[in-house]
C-alpha cells in the first residue's frame, strides 16, 4: 500500500510543495502499528476549484483518504458524502501550504488532528465490507463515527462513494462545527493568513479556482492574503512630535497573547496546536 503509486502519478514534485513520501518512514509506521494504542488521523481543509475537506486515517504506512465536499457533522443525522481518494502518504498530516499549480492548485489548511481507534477488531475486513466504525480524539473532532460505502444516492460502480456519519454519543450535537472552529490547528490562521506566509502574488497571473462560488472566495481571499503581506512588510510611520503640553495620562499598549499546545505529529515535528471546544462551551469561534 505505501508504494503510493497513483498519488505520485498525479503530481509533479518539481512545483508542488507536497511531500512526495518517505518509504522508509512509512515502512516504520507501518511496523510499529498498534491501533488499541490509536493511530493518526487529520482533517485538511483544501480550497482548490472547490473547497472540500480531506478526512485522512493512518493506516499500513499510508493516510486512508476521503473528500467531504460539506465537511464533517457532528449532527448523526446528517450524513456527509465521503469519495475515496488515493492514499497520501503519512508526511502529508503535517502539511499546510500553497499548490501552487497541477492538480490539487489550492490553499490546504491543516483543520484538525488527532488520534483515532478502530472499532472493528479486522480493519481490513470493514474497509472490504465497506462499514468502518471508528473512534477519534481530535481537536475538534471526538467520540464514535462511522464510514459507510454506499450504492445508493451517490453510489457507483467504482465503489468511491461513501458516507462519512457521527454515531449518537455525547461528542455530538447540532453546532457547525465548520463555522464554528474554521481556522487551522497548526498555524491558528485562516486562508488568507495561510496564502499570506507564502507569496500572494503567486496567482495574480493565473488563479487555480475559476468562476463560481469557489473562485469568488478564492478571489477575496487573494486580496486579503496581499493586503495582510503588504501590512507586514511597509515600512513603519515616524510618529509627529506633539506640541501640545502633556496631559499626565498614560497610553499603554496591550499585546494580545494566545495559549498553545504541542502535538508530535507523525514526520515527529512538534506543531502550535488549539484545542476544539467541548459541546457545552459556549460559541466563540476560534
Amino acid at each position: 500500500m505505501w508504494v503510493l503509486e497513483k498519488y505520485k502519478q498525479k503530481r509533479n514534485f518539481t512545483s508542488t510543495p507536497e511531500p512526495s513520501g518517505d518509504v522508509k518512514l512509512a515502512t516504520e509506521r507501518m511496523q510499529a502499528q498498534k491501533p488499541d494504542a490509536g493511530l493518526f488521523f487529520c482533517v485538511q481543509k483544501h480550497l482548490a476549484s472547490h473547497l472540500h475537506y480531506d478526512f485522512r486515517l493512518e493506516y499500513k504506512g499510508v493516510l486512508l483518504s476521503w473528500a467531504v465536499p460539506k465537511g464533517p457533522s457532528l449532527d448523526p443525522k446528517t450524513k456527509r458524502l465521503a469519495m475515496h481518494v488515493e492514499d497520501h502518504p503519512i508526511e502529508y498530516g503535517t502539511f499546510e501550504g500553497v499548490i501552487p499549480s497541477g492538480y490539487g492548485a489550492g490553499i490546504v489548511m491543516l483543520w484538525d488532528q488527532g488520534s483515532w481507534r478502530p472499532e472493528s477488531d479486522d480493519v481490513d475486513a470493514a474497509l472490504k465490507k465497506g462499514d468502518l466504525k471508528f473512534t477519534l480524539d481530535g481537536f475538534k473532532l471526538k467520540g464514535s463515527w462511522v464510514l459507510v460505502r454506499t450504492g445508493g444516492r451517490w453510489g457507483g460502480g467504482d465503489g468511491r462513494s461513501w458516507l462519512l456519519i457521527k454515531h449518537k454519543d455525547d461528542w455530538a450535537g447540532e453546532l457547525d462545527i465548520t463555522e464554528f472552529a474554521p481556522k487551522s490547528v497548526k498555524s491558528e490562521g485562516d486562508f488568507e493568513d495561510i496564502l499570506a506566509a507564502d507569496k500572494p502574488d503567486i496567482w495574480e497571473s493565473h488563479r487555480p479556482a475559476k468562476g463560481g462560488e469557489a473562485g469568488e472566495m478564492l478571489a477575496k481571499i487573494i486580496d486579503r492574503a496581499a493586503a495582510l503581506k503588504a501590512g507586514k512588510t511597509a515600512p513603519v510611520p515616524k510618529a509627529k512630535a506633539s506640541k501640545e503640553p502633556a496631559t499626565g495620562s498614560r497610553t499603554r499598549s496591550i499585546k494580545a497573547t494566545r495559549n498553545t499546545k504541542k502535538t508530535t505529529l507523525p514526520a515527529g515535528a512538534k506543531k502550535k496546536t488549539t484545542r476544539a471546544p467541548s459541546r457545552s462551551q459556549s460559541a466563540r469561534r476560534t
